[in-house]
């Protein structure tokens, strides 16, 4: 074991030239660097978020979902039958157009009769607008609290004003309460959706997410350890930024407020455009990778960090377009258009006559926590990506 923590902790990776951790131990009274011991902190914050989202989606957001007549309704219910529930759980979901016939034959069922069972058997295990929208409104209080609260500190930081801020004096760099806070609270928010993600609603992309979310708890941990956190702090802004827009356009969208909803996506479309494609990298990857050369140089932890921030920005590339492909949909249909990764498969009479493969190419990908109905407000990050 101190082999293999020796190795890990190595020096020559982690720090700049000439710098070794002795010189990090034992800073002047009142001085406090980043150490990988602070982050412990945010396991139990983490479960004490959890607990706090189960709170206020009980209590707060249903009783808004009510006054705004979204009732945890339970939908039509498949009538029991013996041989397909056994087909449904042990076989498939959504059966081809081969088991279809064979099914109708046994049942001596029509066809559309047994396409309409597994429409409405799948259903049953899909989650109501209730819960959609209280999941929405827990996320929606966080980023808006979370980008709020940094934005107001980065507001009194020089490397907001100017980014070389950030590497002067680097690694010597003070963590003040005011990053801790910050880091750890959003450290903490993301190890709580890894946690939360086994009773959300389960959707395709589950594992996907999962990675993610372990990626970003990654990526905020090694820049707090090797005290990268001021420009940390301006790439969780930028962020931030855009999330707290699309779970507001989700929430009209589950409210059935079409026009605002409709307005919050062109709104948080702009801005998630303008803080992935413009800002971070003219702002945040210049500062990175072109300031802190200059004042500081290259080593393996930089090389890794602007790499890992790069590949952020090929996803900003990726989710960008599929946003804007949104909003193309949007301005010929006239309105934003159905979401392409919605949880709820509509159960109406002029759907039992689309086959298998039709409904498997109503689905298209896009990024995390999907809604139903016309409003696409999809969270392409990370939601989004929120996050690193």
């Amino acid at each position: 074991m101190a082999s293999l923590s020796a190795w890990f902790w190595n020096e020559r990776f982690w720090l700049p030239h000439n710098v070794t951790w002795a010189d990090l131990a034992d800073p002047a009274p009142g001085v406090e660097y980043p150490k990988a011991g602070h982050l412990i902190t945010a396991l139990p914050l983490a479960l004490g978020i959890f607990f706090v989202r189960i709170l206020f989606e009980r209590f707060i957001a249903s009783t808004c979902a009510h006054r705004l007549h979204i009732h945890a309704g339970v939908g039509r219910r498949a009538q029991p039958n013996a041989v397909l529930e056994k087909v449904f759980t042990s076989i498939t979901k959504n059966p081809d157009s081969r088991h279809l016939d064979g099914l109708s034959k046994q049942l001596d069922w029509e066809v559309r009769k047994v396409q309409r069972w597994f429409r409405h058997r799948r259903n049953q295990d899909k989650p109501s607008t209730h819960t959609k929208f209280c999941e929405s409104m827990w996320r929606f209080t966080f980023y808006l609290c979370i980008f709020i609260y940094g934005f107001r500190f980065l507001w009194q930081s020089p490397w907001l004003w100017d980014t070389r801020h950030c590497w002067y004096g680097y690694p010597y760099q003070v963590v003040t309460p005011g990053i801790y806070h910050y880091y750890v609270t959003e450290l903490a928010f993301y190890w709580s959706l890894m946690f939360s993600q086994f009773t959300d609603i389960k959707r395709k992309d589950f594992l996907i997410m999962f990675i993610h979310h372990l990626v970003t708890v990654g990526l905020i941990s090694f820049s707090y350890v090797n005290n990268m956190v001021r420009v940390g702090t301006l790439v969780m802004c930028v962020h931030d930024t855009s999330d707290f827009l699309l779970e507001a356009a989700k929430l009209a969208n589950y409210a059935k407020y079409q026009r605002l909803c409709d307005f919050l996506f062109i709104v948080f479309s702009v801005v998630f455009f303008i803080t992935r494609l413009v800002i971070y990298p003219i702002w945040v990857l210049n500062s990175t990778m072109f300031e802190s050369w200059a004042i500081v140089g290259p080593f393996p932890s930089w090389w890794f960090f602007n790499i890992s921030l790069l590949v952020l920005q090929v996803l900003h590339i990726i989710w960008s377009y599929l946003i804007a492909r949104i909003a193309v949909k949007a301005m010929l249909n006239g309105k934003v258009c159905k979401d392409v990764r919605s949880d709820i498969e509509s159960s109406s009479e002029d759907e039992a006559n689309m086959t298998t493969e039709g409904l498997k190419n109503s689905y298209s990908p896009k990024g995390e926590n999907g809604t139903n109905g016309h409003c696409a407000a999809a969270k392409p990050r990370a939601q989004n990506h929120n996050s690193w």
